[in-house]
């Protein structure tokens, strides 16, 4: 499957606010947004014309296929699965994408970006209910167990979530204890 492998602040320029696709880098002074607010490319710094309201929602669709890092095929077939469910689509949407493992990982603090939490998820660091899982997408549901693999928990870069960890949301339980 294909993966945008380009510049990350790209997208957030592109998008004109921060996606803090980059981690900790986002909240520091070297961010692209602080340092050149244009968007990216060579006519960057004026924008012509009036947005119509189908560009104003494709800018918004991007943003949100941007941020939870998924193509285009993904995110259609994500949404496709919300609208077939009862109550209102968008809500729907928002509640697959955050309920997907690379993104719980990264809400629990265990991952400084959403990328990463997918690469960590992809090394196989992590497991759901004491299987391995590596696949990113898979759908956590409501009472799941997602523990850290033994091996991994040694490692220094746990240690170092681990001491700088952030509270979890209110949907999310944590034990930072058992973690590292």
């Amino acid at each position: 499957m294909a993966r945008y492998t380009g510049p990350s602040c790209r997208l957030c320029r592109r998008e004109g606010i921060k996606l803090f696709l980059k981690g900790d880098r986002c909240y520091s002074d070297k961010c692209a947004m602080n340092r050149r607010n244009k968007f990216p490319g060579q006519h960057g710094e004026g924008r012509r014309g009036k947005v119509s309201n189908y560009g104003i929602q494709l800018r918004e669709k991007q943003k949100v296929k941007r941020f939870y890092g998924l193509q285009e095929k993904q995110f259609k077939d994500t949404f496709r699965r919300a609208a077939r469910q009862e109550g209102i689509a968008g809500e729907n949407l928002l509640q697959a994408l955050e309920m997907r493992l690379d993104n719980t990982v990264f809400r629990l603090g265990l991952a400084n970006s959403r990328k990463e939490a997918r690469q960590l998820v992809n090394h196989g660091h992590f497991r759901l209910n004491g299987k391995r899982a590596d696949i990113a997408s898979i759908k956590i549901k409501e009472g799941d167990v997602i523990s850290v693999k033994e091996t991994s928990r040694k490692s220094e870069k746990f240690k170092a979530l681990q001491e700088k960890a952030q509270n979890a949301p209110a949907w999310l339980e944590i034990d930072r204890k058992s973690v590292v």
